[in-house]
């Protein structure tokens, strides 16, 4: 089973097994993660899932349509590897994938 790496803003790393076809998101609230809330359930409505992914994952994944970009930028302290890990749908491609976790969601 794929792995996923969480890194949280105090440097924890938390990894994770990834179902293929699992989004991020609901890895880290099915292991309840503290630092994804996912409070919309992944519809990109809420952007408490929000993540930094590292940078040499970024170009591995699909990249962020136009609702997901406006979601991303009422997020807090968006960047340029910011993503919503409800969006990003875990394969054996990503086996190994890191995201850091913000300080806060909102």
């Amino acid at each position: 089973m794929p792995k996923a790496i969480f890194i949280d803003a105090k440097g924890g790393q938390y990894e994770l097994d990834v179902e293929n076809g699992q989004t991020l998101m609901e890895a880290a609230t099915d292991n309840m993660l503290d630092g994804i809330i996912g409070e919309c359930g992944g519809v990109m409505s809420c952007a408490t899932c929000h993540v930094y992914v590292a940078p040499e994952w970024i170009e591995k994944l699909t990249p962020a349509d136009d609702i997901e970009e406006s979601m991303i930028d009422v997020a807090r302290d968006p960047q340029e590897n910011s993503r919503l890990s409800c969006q990003i749908t875990m394969s054996d491609e990503l086996d190994g994938i890191v995201v850091h976790m913000p300080v806060a969601q909102f």
